[in-house]
């Protein structure tokens, strides 16, 4: 591994002012910018420990060959060189917050003589006024199927328009009321262009104020007798309306601001901004980006707020609002509002709202991207190809002989060493086998690494036993394999209840055994495989804080990059067990909070209590009630009753009564009974 001691600036030499900073490769291309409010300090972090530093800046130093500085004035400059050498050097460890799709805006182009509107794609251009984006390009031409109605501006592409202009004919939408046809001279260039400034108007939220002008002309048209036109007036006040509703009031002050929210995990994170004009949400974005570092929400503020608002000045000013709410402020907050009043020309304020419409709004727009943040995952997961790269990368990660169809991971879950359990899931060709999930109560240890060693013990152990027992059906029987075939099931198949099959539940081993955890995890499970002979299942360890990839017997880990689908994979395997063993930890400590306080009432055996729990559901509704209420339980006698309140009194003991669950179905729809193994 490179050593950045080689190319780490002298002591004394870095100056302590703001700046920015270029770390190149050995080719002299720019890999990653960064700017500081004090060069000295931020340089000199990325020169300390290895081991200490996140996975991505890791990578980022071990691949640079030199580092640079310039040094400026302000933190507002450095904010400002900063985009600009972003822009132009696209280093690949910068985060990059490229639309996850090409979102469409309703665009007016006010350059030509006779403005256009029209949906637009792509870069922004001088002379054309924008509004949205929105989602989809149908919602844009469904509102200006209901405005064209009013202000019938032109549609048509240069080469229609032409062609109109030639033969002295204008379109359809020119005969059925939906176009003023300057094309043919219906309308002055004047006139046209003062209806697309009606239609700008409107869009950007005074909409009152021409509802107002259309009705004051219905009435005048009314009162001269001019029914026809003021029907179709009143025909335009309602589209005009019916556009409105489409957009609904989300802030009663008619503020212009842009909400931001972060949705993030250890390797991506989610950006949702919700774009409010005149107090309307007029469009949404959304960006999913690979982080390189392990930075807080106020640092990817600062981030997106830069690149984002960066080109949105260069491309139009005016799409700057006056209020750019966040969930968090980045430590140079006063140094961004500034710079962004800069591109604005006008003053922006970078808040965070406390109370209020914008705090509901913010909170939809963080579950937005909270949203978009799974479904991002679950894409990936459910994507065949992405599966397939998975496993291809896994095996030549970790130099194992095939793909590990079978990947099998273990988490430990406890509160301070009581109620300790254990959870095994199961993912077969990159998907989750929830049928195949175990989960443990552990038995004996003292910490994690015993834990690990007791339950990769008890599932291979069990696993061997079954082997045993395989072979010993197939040797006392020599027609085993002709009544296989004639039962139509094989031999890891047993009659459960009821005559259904089901699998033995250790019949098959992993071809990958992963451990939530580091070095040590690792080496108490790859004691445990040595000491039952078992050499042909590889063993990982995936330690959160890093998102490392520890092999047996290795002093260092394995680094994946940032954008593995394998490691992407392994991530997904871990968090599933994790999710798992809290669920039945949780089950677990509420029954024996529950158990704690019936389990010594006289005459009041396990059946009572389930009937009990059943007809109460709560430890605290149980309190509530009283004797006689309880004595209605079947098989509760009103002594029981008695001795079950004195119990259950509040210094009796509390919890939440959840129910006896040891043949119920959890949320995974498996049989508990078949996942505990005590």
């Amino acid at each position: 591994m490179p050593d950045p001691s080689v190319y780490r600036p002298a002591p004394g030499t870095i100056p302590v002012g703001p700046g920015v900073y270029k770390f190149r490769d050995p080719h002299g291309r720019v890999i990653y910018v960064g700017k500081a409010k004090s060069l000295r300090q931020r340089l000199n972090s990325y020169f300390a420990d290895l081991s200490q530093l996140h996975a991505r800046t890791r990578q980022m130093v071990t691949s640079a060959a030199s580092v640079e500085w310039t040094v400026v004035r302000t933190e507002v400059e450095a904010l400002q060189l900063e985009y600009t050498w972003i822009k132009e050097f696209d280093p690949r460890f910068n985060v990059r917050y490229r639309d996850d799709k090409s979102y469409p805006s309703l665009a007016v182009t006010l350059y030509e003589e006779f403005p256009r509107l029209q949906v637009m794609r792509g870069p922004k251009r001088k002379g054309v006024r924008y509004f949205g984006p929105y989602s989809h390009a149908w919602a844009i031409r469904e509102t200006l199927d209901l405005l064209l109605r009013v202000f019938p501006a032109r549609t048509c592409s240069a080469g229609v328009f032409k062609r109109a202009q030639q033969i002295g004919r204008p379109c359809l939408l020119g005969y059925i009321g939906k176009c003023s046809a300057p094309c043919v001279g219906r309308v002055t260039a004047q006139e046209h262009r003062q209806i697309v400034d009606d239609f700008c108007d409107f869009m950007a939220g005074k909409t009152d104020v021409m509802i107002r002008r259309l009705e004051r002309r219905m009435a005048e048209a009314s009162g001269n007798l001019e029914f026809e036109l003021a029907a179709r007036l009143r025909d335009d006040i309602e589209a005009l309306r019916r556009a409105l509703e489409k957009q609904a009031v989300v802030l009663g002050d008619g503020t212009d601001a842009d909400v931001v929210a972060f949705a993030q995990d250890a390797l991506e994170a989610a950006v949702q901004v919700f774009h409010v004009r005149g107090g309307r949400v007029r469009g949404q974005r959304g960006w999913v980006v690979d982080k390189l570092e392990e930075i807080s929400t106020g640092e990817l503020v600062g981030q997106f707020v830069t690149q984002f608002y960066g080109a949105e000045a260069e491309q139009a000013g005016a799409s700057i609002p006056r209020e750019v709410l966040v969930p968090a402020l980045p430590e140079d907050a006063a140094a961004l509002g500034e710079w962004l009043s800069q591109q604005r020309g006008a003053r922006v304020d970078l808040r965070v709202p406390r109370r209020g419409d914008k705090r509901a709004l913010a909170e939809t727009v963080a579950r937005n991207a909270a949203q978009a943040l799974t479904q991002h995952k679950l894409k990936r997961a459910s994507d065949l190809t992405a599966r397939s790269q998975a496993l291809a990368e896994l095996q030549d990660a970790l130099a194992l002989p095939s793909a590990p169809l079978r990947i099998e991971c273990f988490d430990i879950s406890h509160v301070q060493g009581t109620n300790v359990v254990a959870s095994m899931v199961v993912f077969e060709d990159g998907l989750a086998r929830k049928s195949e999930y175990r989960r443990f109560a552990m038995r004996s240890g003292t910490g994690d690494t015993d834990w690990i060693a007791e339950v990769v013990r008890r599932r291979f152990a069990r696993f061997l036993q079954e082997q045993v027992e395989l072979g010993a059906d197939a040797d006392s029987d020599p027609a085993a394999e002709e009544r296989e075939r004639a039962d139509g099931h094989p031999a890891a198949l047993v009659e459960g209840p009821e005559g259904r099959l089901r699998p033995r539940r250790f019949a098959y081993p992993p071809n990958l055994l992963v451990v939530d955890g580091g070095a040590p995890q690792v080496a108490a499970a790859a004691a445990v495989l040595a000491d039952l002979g078992i050499d042909d299942v590889a063993l990982v360890g995936l330690a959160k804080r890093l998102e490392e990839v520890w092999l047996p017997g290795e002093s260092y880990p394995t680094i994946l990059p940032r954008t593995s689908e394998g490691l992407y994979l392994l991530q997904r395997v871990r968090d599933e067990a994790h999710r798992f063993a809290i669920t039945y930890h949780r089950q677990k400590r509420s029954k024996a909070m529950t158990v704690s306080a019936l389990d010594n009432i006289p005459g009041l055996g396990r059946t009572r209590r389930k009937a009990l729990l059943l007809r109460f559901g709560s430890l605290k509704k149980l309190r509530e009630a009283t004797a006689a209420e309880i004595a209605t339980v079947p098989g509760i006698g009103p002594r029981t009753a008695e001795a079950v309140v004195a119990a259950v009194a509040p210094e009796g003991g509390t919890g939440t009564v959840r129910g006896d669950k040891e043949r119920g179905n959890d949320e995974d729809g498996a049989s508990t009974r078949d996942r505990e193994n005590m």
